[in-house]
């Protein structure tokens, strides 16, 4: 979802005309938070002497620096200018993105932060491998990561090429391949230099941006309202030409049967592939105790929540000061609402609406940057550890070996999502992102709480649910509306979709569980019970956990 919202939204930012007369406040704005994150990096880089440091930041990281981290990576374009542009549109409904975003955390908090952090030591893999036979398994983990990270960078990669291309004034093609491989040359620089420390301090200092902009523009929206929240939440509903309704649910998800499935499909697919996405799963190793990974999750959940609880008044302000007619004008999905409060609450054709307008769009790239970071190192650690080191060199790779070809990874990375990504950047690549969250909830999620709470699960159960999980999603996807058959489709000018939903999750999780049971079941694999038990104790309890 974040680069398909910021590549609506961003293009609606080069039409003001604020921006052209302030373009270079913008550009200066990019080129001093580009030189002091690449600066952050370098700083780290130096650091960077091991595997742990390079993969886990050498777990040094306190439980509050890692949950703000965390934070940096979660909230991304989607959350900061999607759900602002989705709450004002349709009110409630919009709102609900906001609660699937959060009470995601639970699942990650309560199921996965700690016992993985006991259990591995630097990816998925490492979980999975523990009691299974290491190199199908650990193959099928590296694949899986790969794709959705690939996936989630294509989305990323296309919306930081248009928003930069966009603000900067830049309209011919190669002007923009040339943006998009300029954000991939910065991506693998900062995974190359930095490793996990130099991408870690670069999330934190996204979150902090992100975390203030949203303030400043909220508290100068109840500002207007002379903080009575009830007169914001009464203005937005009357304006909005829905009444009452704007403020009930239905409006979006209430119309047929077949959107109130396909809500149902995106709230599981949100809930549940959060805890099984490989940049977050990650994040959990750069801590120095499971009891500090538990923490980092409630330090992540308080930042996290505070900021969707903000999303409510850039929302709701922005249907009430704009009006949802003016919204849908400058962008159908509402993508710009955002970006259009930002200059309104600055003066619209002033230099306080210009610099507000240059502080959002630096945070929104900040943001992409940010993410795009944490997803490179995630794919690149996890061919580097999982398929280089245990699969091809059967273990026998050194410190330095594994770290070389992490490098050569991410390079081979950004390069296949730079040409991806200028590929991409005219398309709608919702699909993308919401792929990946689904792979992540079909393929990777199973395999995790099957391993780490079912001692009859098998090597070949992690194969099926793994690849099954990930061929489904897939498959369904790309016989849904979201690649064809519709104006907002991927290919709108034609139709191949039979599956009516936007999201696999309702078919593809229930699936890739099915799967994991089923390949176990039916395994003639007899269960290693004292590796079981030797992992259960480890997850629990920490003992022996790197």
């Amino acid at each position: 979802m974040s680069a398909a919202y910021a590549s609506h939204t961003l293009s609606q930012l080069a039409a003001s005309s604020s921006t052209t007369e302030h373009r270079p406040l913008i550009i200066t704005l990019f080129a001093v938070f580009v030189a002091a994150t690449l600066g952050i990096t370098v700083w780290a880089g130096r650091q960077t002497k091991s595997a742990s440091d390079f993969y886990a930041g050498g777990r040094q990281f306190t439980a509050f620096q890692n949950g703000l981290a965390v934070s940096g990576d979660y909230m991304s374009a989607a959350s900061f200018l999607g759900i602002a542009g989705a709450i004002a549109l349709f009110g409630y409904d919009g709102f609900l993105y906001s609660i699937g975003f959060l009470v995601a955390w639970l699942v990650a908090l309560l199921l996965v932060a700690e016992p993985l952090r006991n259990s591995g030591r630097y990816t998925m893999g490492d979980v999975l491998a523990y009691r299974m036979r290491q190199r199908p398994v650990r193959t099928a983990a590296g694949v899986s990561t790969i794709v959705v990270s690939i996936f989630y960078l294509l989305a990323q990669m296309a919306g930081a090429g248009v928003l930069v291309a966009l603000l900067l004034g830049i309209t011919s093609d190669a002007g923009k391949v040339l943006i998009v491989a300029l954000v991939g040359v910065l991506m693998i620089l900062y995974v190359t230099i930095g490793g996990m420390k130099g991408t870690t301090w670069v999330q934190m200092v996204k979150a902090v941006l992100l975390i203030a902009g949203a303030l400043l523009m909220t508290l100068m929206v109840l500002w207007k309202f002379d903080f009575n929240v009830s007169d914001l939440l009464g203005t937005a509903a009357e304006k909005s030409g829905h009444g009452a309704a704007f403020l009930e649910p239905g409006l979006k998800y209430g119309v047929t049967d077949v959107s109130k499935l396909d809500f149902i499909s995106l709230g599981i697919a949100l809930v549940l592939g959060t805890a099984g996405l490989p940049h977050i799963l990650i994040r959990f190793y750069t801590v120095p105790t499971a009891k500090a990974a538990r923490k980092s999750v409630n330090w992540a959940i308080g930042i996290i929540g505070a900021f969707y609880l903000m999303t409510i008044a850039l929302g709701f302000g922005a249907a009430a000061l704009i009006g949802p007619e003016e919204i849908k004008a400058k962008n159908p999905a509402g993508n710009a609402a955002a970006p259009q409060l930002a200059e309104y609450l600055g003066g619209v054709g002033t230099t306080g609406g210009a610099i507000m307008l240059a502080v959002i769009s630096a945070v929104a790239f900040a943001t992409i940057l940010a993410v795009v970071a944490g997803l490179t190192l995630a794919s690149s650690s996890s061919f580097a550890h999982d398929i280089y080191a245990n699969v091809i060199r059967k273990g026998k790779a050194t410190e330095k070996e594994e770290m070389r070809a992490a490098r050569w990874a991410t390079v081979a990375i950004g390069v296949v999502s730079i040409g991806l990504g200028a590929m991409a950047r005219d398309l709608n690549v919702a699909g993308l992102v919401a792929l990946a969250f689904a792979v992540a909830a079909s393929a990777n999620l199973p395999t995790i709480l099957y391993s780490l709470f079912w001692k009859r699960f098998t090597t070949q159960g992690a194969l099926w649910s793994i690849y099954g999980g990930l061929s489904s999603s897939v498959f369904l996807v790309l016989f849904s509306p979201v690649v064809s058959g519709k104006a907002s489709s991927m290919f709108p000018d034609v139709d191949f979709a039979w599956f009516p939903l936007e999201n696999p999750g309702l078919i593809s999780i229930p699936l890739g569980f099915l799967l994991g049971w089923a390949g176990s079941v039916l395994s003639k694999e007899e269960p290693d019970k004292g590796k079981y038990a030797e992992l259960e104790v480890k997850s629990l309890t920490g003992t022996g956990a790197h």
